[in-house]
């Protein structure tokens, strides 16, 4: 039986293999899902914002530091940067704001952090105006998107 661990808004968890890392309601913020593939290490990190302008004591939230505190997480546990791979999910414009396109900037700024680390994004589901949930299934590497909202039935896909 898997453990599944559910990630609230600006939050991350990282685990051992056979977990299932969980997140609803992305809708700008973006779901970045990191795995050491052979080791089956992995972690999730439920980005609200691109990046920190202040000392807040809720990093985790940012696209950076966020996702650089979770590698750190990861290469504690054992995972090897040499063997990891990213999917990502989220960063929809679910508000019509001229100029303020929050999950745009979300997506263009996780890119840019997991580009820096050399880690490669393998799959993604991102953009557009439908929020998301996300499954992250370490053991096999499996991401499952249900998107909801729009005029659109729910979907499902698995990147």
């Amino acid at each position: 039986m898997k453990n599944k661990i559910i990630i609230g808004i600006g939050e991350y968890a990282v685990a051992n293999n056979p977990t299932v890392l969980v997140t609803i309601g992305l809708g700008s913020c973006v779901g970045v899902c990191v795995r050491d593939k052979h080791n089956r290490i992995g972690g999730m990190i439920h980005v609200m914002l691109p990046e920190s302008k202040d000392n807040s004591k809720k990093m985790s939230k940012y696209a950076d530091p966020g996702i650089k505190l979770m590698i750190d997480e990861m290469i504690k546990k054992g995972a090897d940067v040499q063997n990891f791979e990213a999917k990502i999910a989220g960063g929809a414009s679910m508000f019509q704001a001229k100029g303020f396109d929050i999950g745009e900037r979300n997506v263009k700024k996780v890119k840019e952090v997991l580009r820096a680390l050399h880690i490669s994004i393998v799959a993604e589901d991102t953009g557009k105006n439908r929020a998301r949930s996300i499954e992250f299934h370490i053991d096999t590497g499996d991401l499952f998107v249900k998107k909801v909202g729009g005029k659109e039935k729910v979907e499902l896909i698995k990147l």
